[in-house]
């Protein structure tokens, strides 16, 4: 019992201190791990200069990759995700983590790239598929790799659910309940 509750209470207590600071962190990580591959790929269509996070076109700015683009939110509910499911050890936990923010980093990347390719050409369909990215996309990717990452790693357990199951079980509650239908 003690055993399973220290598992829990340090995977939990990790959320917690990753969102105490908010999510400058994040974005102070992912942000180059963003912008320049974006740049760099948009460089083969465009002869384009990078200012920050700015793109610039002839020394107009045209794109501006700014902190919702990053998708930290995203990123930290992949964690979440990642850290509410028991029963996993540090090793392939590491692993889980790093095949979901290093999936969800490429499908960004490559969103962000047709987003401004799409920007770039003048396209009237810009603005719709902007608000599809921007409101669907993100979660319906998050979805999609926790689904395929349950696939690959092969995990069995419920996030969140499956530690309320273990703790109630092991709880007095639960042994009360237990006790009062013996007599």
């Amino acid at each position: 019992m003690k055993k399973d509750l220290w598992k829990i209470l340090i995977r939990y207590f990790i959320l917690v201190l990753v969102a105490i600071p908010g999510f400058g962190y994040i974005y102070w990580l992912l942000s180059p791990l963003t912008v320049y591959p974006v740049a760099f790929l948009l460089n083969f269509l465009y002869n384009m200069q990078l200012m920050g996070n700015t793109i610039l076109l002839n020394k107009i700015v045209l794109i501006e990759i700014i902190g919702a683009c990053i998708a930290g939110s995203a990123y930290y509910f992949l964690l979440i995700l990642n850290l509410s499911v028991p029963k996993t050890g540090w090793k392939k936990r590491i692993y889980m983590l790093l095949f979901a923010f290093g999936t969800f980093l490429i499908i960004n990347i490559l969103r962000i790239f047709i987003l401004s390719v799409i920007y770039m050409s003048g396209s009237s369909l810009f603005d719709i598929t902007h608000k599809v990215f921007w409101y669907l996309g993100s979660t319906l990717f998050v979805i999609m790799i926790w689904f395929i990452e349950v696939k690959i790693f092969k995990i069995k357990q419920i996030p969140f659910y499956s530690d309320i199951k273990t703790l109630y079980d092991k709880s007095i509650f639960r042994n009360r309940r237990s006790k009062s239908k013996k007599k």
